[in-house]
């Protein structure tokens, strides 16, 4: 599939969403990065991912403590990859170029390739988001059928019950499988990865055997092969399930809009910033807590609009962004609460599941 174009006559919304926004940060003489609060959530997360590591690999807690541990440990572990590499990632973090590349790389530690992830999300997912073909993110064949665009089989009509068991297998696929098929097969779903420089092979392999050693030789010379595989297996297994729901409940439940591209041009209907406005939703937003947790991505819109604006502004700017839309009469879908937004995402994989969807 040839990558689509967008409609770039006038971009009048893209352009008064910039000047608002920019205007915002003018007027209250405020950096579009991360700020303190930010990067001592950072250490906190840091510092207590790397405690339970110690406790659980070199203390060997009894067995009840250890699982509730390994739990908390894959929560912390989406949580990184939401607060520091996902900010880190888009250039967000910090106004340091350093401090953000090192943010980004935390993905590594994390079992995943920093060189993967970034074409993978920032290039394709943020620009091509929800166009069946291209954006990986629903691409879950055979297992899922994500929009009507795709094969229909029989053992969709009950996707939206299995879906939450396949959420869980998220991590475990990501560390041992999807990032070598892009690496040995040169690209991603249909869009073929630039030439990687021999910097980046020894970054992609470097990171993968540091990985399993700290996760996996090590775990396993001091607790045995048993032991390590119950507690990789939780740990991976939340941590999947949690980053998993965060973000599909932004792009797959209902309301949103999964464009084709016009065949003959390839070309998108819609401007940029519309396109991301028509495909993302937000959840949830008024839940400080939640927010905090998972970096800002229950704000969804704002992040898919400024990904390079820190997740710590998005609160402020959805007041914006949200009047913009509404003076353009452009949807702006919102979920209350995170349950409600549950609930759609069920209903939409039901409804795709049936044979008239």
């Amino acid at each position: 599939m040839a990558t689509p174009k967008f409609i770039n006559s006038n971009n009048t919304f893209q352009q008064e969403l910039k000047r608002r926004v920019n205007q915002y940060f003018e007027d209250n003489n405020k950096s579009s990065t991360g700020n303190f609060s930010l990067f001592f959530k950072a250490i906190f997360f840091f510092a207590s991912y790397l405690a339970l590591y110690v406790h659980l690999v070199y203390f060997t807690p009894t067995a009840w403590l250890a699982v509730l541990e390994c739990i908390l440990m894959g929560g912390f572990t989406a949580a990184i990859g939401f607060n520091v590499m996902h900010d880190g990632g888009h250039g967000s973090f910090s106004k340091n170029k350093l401090v953000n590349k090192l943010a980004a790389f935390s993905v590594n530690f994390l079992g995943a390739s920093h060189i993967m992830w970034k074409m993978k999300h920032n290039i394709i997912h943020h620009t091509y988001t929800n166009i069946d073909g291209v954006d990986d993110d629903i691409e879950i064949k055979p297992f899922l059928r994500m929009c009507s665009t795709q094969k229909r089989y029989k053992m969709h009509r009950f996707q939206h019950y299995y879906v939450w068991f396949l959420y869980t297998l998220l991590h475990l696929i990501w560390v041992f499988q999807t990032d070598y098929k892009k690496y040995f097969s040169k690209k991603i779903g249909s869009v073929p990865l630039t030439k990687m420089s021999m910097q980046q092979h020894i970054g992609f392999w470097g990171a993968k055997v540091g990985y399993a050693i700290v996760f996996m030789v090590i775990p396993i010379i001091k607790l045995g092969f048993f032991q390590w595989a119950i507690g990789f297996l939780i740990v991976s297994m939340v941590t999947g399930f949690v980053i998993s729901i965060v973000f599909q409940l932004a792009h797959t439940v209902e309301h949103l809009e999964f464009p084709v591209p016009e065949v003959l041009t390839q070309k998108i209907e819609n401007e940029w910033a519309i396109h991301q406005v028509q495909t993302t939703a937000n959840f949830a937003t008024k839940n400080k807590f939640l927010s905090w947790l998972v970096g800002g991505l229950n704000f969804q819109i704002e992040h898919h609009l400024f990904p390079k604006i820190s997740h710590i502004h998005y609160p402020a700017i959805s007041k914006i962004i949200k009047q913009t839309c509404a003076d353009f009469n452009i949807q702006y879908v919102e979920f209350k609460r995170m349950r409600h937004a549950v609930a759609s995402h069920a209903l939409y994989l039901r409804r795709m599941g049936k044979a008239i969807a």
